[in-house]
């Protein structure tokens, strides 16, 4: 669903070498002023996030968006922050189904404007194990090593 282009804003690569990404949504996410321009400005972590599914809504926990120093004075800026994820009440639903009952689970991939929005891909996901992690190094390894063979032969 996401498009991967300039409009991207974050992409957690550790969520693709962790585990086995099976759906794609794409949910908007509520912010404040602040975080909006810090965005712009590329002042966010998205590495170490993750999606919680509490109550029936899903909500967004260790995205680090760090404020801007001409940020104004009277705001207390708290720079991770639970943020609410903005999705359809049926597909928070089928989340939660597929969490509880099959043991997957949601993690952010990627942060990017759409329209003039902010949104978040979330995928779901099952995870890899040991030796998955290490094939997935291995053909990395091998695809580099083989592009530069190529590319001097």
């Amino acid at each position: 669903m996401a498009k991967q282009s300039s409009s991207t804003i974050a992409v957690n690569k550790r969520a693709r070498f962790e585990y086995h990404l099976d759906e794609r949504l794409e949910a908007g996410i509520a912010l404040k002023g602040w975080e909006v321009k810090a965005l712009r400005a590329g002042k966010v972590q998205f590495g170490e996030s993750y999606v919680l599914l509490k109550d029936g809504e899903a909500f967004l926990f260790g995205c680090l968006i760090s404020p801007l120093t001409s940020a104004s004075t009277h705001v207390n800026a708290d720079p991770t922050r639970t943020r609410k994820l903005l999705l359809h009440r049926r597909e928070i639903d089928r989340l939660v189904g597929l969490v509880e009952r099959k043991g997957q689970t949601v993690v952010p991939t990627a942060m990017y404007w759409s329209k003039g929005k902010v949104k978040v891909e979330i995928a779901i996901a099952r995870g890899k194990q040991t030796h998955d992690k290490r094939r997935a190094q291995k053909d990395r390894d091998w695809a580099r090593q083989k592009s530069r063979l190529l590319k001097s032969g």
